[in-house]
């Protein structure tokens, strides 16, 4: 029966997340499938939302519109 105390995900919806070995031995060896180089393969915590790379990003390029709150 469809009650709120017996909700839940669908059987086989959630995947178990996948734990990242850092040694060789470990099928995701020495880089973790995250590549060589870049901001992405390093520590820490990313880009952040919206960044394009040192490109004006899209939402500084479209222009604010009048009467619009917020």
């Amino acid at each position: 029966r469809f009650r709120l105390d017996n909700l839940g995900p669908q059987p086989g919806s959630r995947k178990r997340q996948k734990r990242k070995g850092r040694g060789i031995a470990a099928g995701q060896g020495n880089s973790c499938g995250f590549g060589m180089r870049g901001q992405k393969s390093r520590s820490g915590p990313g880009v952040r939302p919206g960044f394009e790379g040192g490109q004006m990003p899209l939402y500084r390029r479209i222009p604010k519109l009048r009467g619009i709150a917020g």
